[in-house]
């Protein structure tokens, strides 16, 4: 009998590469960023417009005094421009008395920002003005003046302008650590509040 008569009864063995190389492969798992470039990119960019607000928020923006003086100037301006449509005696003296008091805490508290930071109120940021500008209170007085209700109308705008400001000095006098605005802001609150109660009561039926 022959060596070679009958075959090997033990399996031929493939070597690892060759299984390797015939097995079927399994397709790479593409990553998120492959797979989702789009939304990624939308993260990217949210992410650098927050960090661009952060940074904004930290190197400045407007200053609570700045937005103060602004709001005052636009304030006298509107209570210069009723002078001549007022009709109530009464209400006239209150605005005269309101303007008396604007100027000198407008000047006041210009000395205040020209020593503490340098503003001069006067030449004020033009963002800053437009935002104070009150332009739907300008409108609203227009609209009355044409409807022969200015009085009325003028009183209640005024009496809400007023409040605002006093809302603005408080919180400005529990934010400041100066003693001298604190002061300042004091007073003019105190000056202020009873006029505005006056332009809130007033009615134009009793007169």
């Amino acid at each position: 009998m022959y060596p070679n008569q009958y075959p090997n009864n033990n399996p031929q063995v493939n070597p690892p590469d060759y299984l390797s190389q015939i097995a079927p492969h399994a397709p790479k798992q593409a990553n998120f960023i492959q797979k989702q470039p789009i939304i990624v990119a939308v993260i990217a960019l949210f992410v650098i417009i927050i960090l661009f607000a952060i940074i904004g928020s930290l190197s400045g923006g407007t200053k609570p005094t700045e937005q103060l003086a602004a709001r005052l100037v636009s304030t006298q301006t509107i209570a210069d421009g009723a002078t001549t449509n007022l009709q109530s005696s009464q209400l006239r003296a209150l605005n005269s008395d309101l303007k008396i008091y604007l100027t000198n805490t407008i000047r006041d508290l210009g000395v205040i920002l020209k020593s503490s930071d340098n503003i001069n109120i006067k030449q004020l940021d033009k963002k800053v003005v437009a935002a104070e500008a009150n332009t739907q209170m300008t409108s609203n007085l227009e609209d009355a003046r044409l409807n022969g209700i200015y009085d009325r109308t003028y009183a209640r705008e005024m009496a809400y302008q007023l409040d605002t400001i006093l809302t603005l000095m408080l919180q400005i006098n529990n934010n400041s650590n100066s003693k001298s605005l604190k002061s300042f802001l004091t007073d003019a609150r105190t000056n202020l509040e009873p006029t505005q109660k006056l332009f809130e009561d007033f009615n134009a039926d009793n007169i």
